[in-house]
């Protein structure tokens, strides 16, 4: 061994799952800001066509509330709370909101996306329902993609190698 390498007892008890556990502060502190961080990008999805942020902005706040929960308290733990298929079925609802809105133009006799189709006879409440439709889907996605792609890297079983 090493003079500069601490000793096996210390490297076996550094392991980041108990790590975490054993932090009492660190998961006192994320208890009281996860709600604050999710709210934060509940507000941001909503009024992201009104000013700053959007869909995109908001769901990723969204999803680092969901991590930051699954770093501290464990991946295991945040997938007993929300399962995955809540995550999947956000991913497919987002991309379902987004191309609705599109389709719901093209049907309405506009191109793709085009939300003043959506009320042609109140084309600037048509714009609000539409930039309104499309930034939840793109929020509902985004939020739903960056979880997916967190909990698939902690997962210790998706990790190993095949062979």
């Amino acid at each position: 061994m090493r003079e500069h390498e601490p000793p096996d007892e210390v490297r076996t008890s550094m392991l980041p799952d108990e790590t975490m556990s054993q932090q009492t502060l660190v998961r006192v502190v994320a208890k009281m800001t996860i709600p604050f961080i999710l709210v934060l990008g509940i507000y941001v999805i909503l009024h992201g066509e009104l000013g700053p942020g959007g869909g995109f902005q908001g769901g990723v706040i969204l999803a680092a509330g969901f991590i930051l929960y699954g770093m501290v308290f464990g991946a295991d733990e945040l997938r007993r709370r929300i399962p995955t298929v809540v995550f999947d079925i956000g991913m497919a609802l987002g991309a379902l909101l987004y191309a609705g809105t599109g389709l719901a133009s093209l049907l309405a006799g506009g191109t793709f996306l085009d939300y003043g189709m959506l009320q042609p006879t109140h084309a600037g409440d048509g714009e609000a329902l539409g930039m309104t439709l499309v930034e939840y889907g793109v929020g509902i996605t985004v939020c739903s993609v960056m979880t997916t792609i967190y909990l698939m890297v902690s997962d210790p079983a998706d990790s190993k190698v095949e062979g």
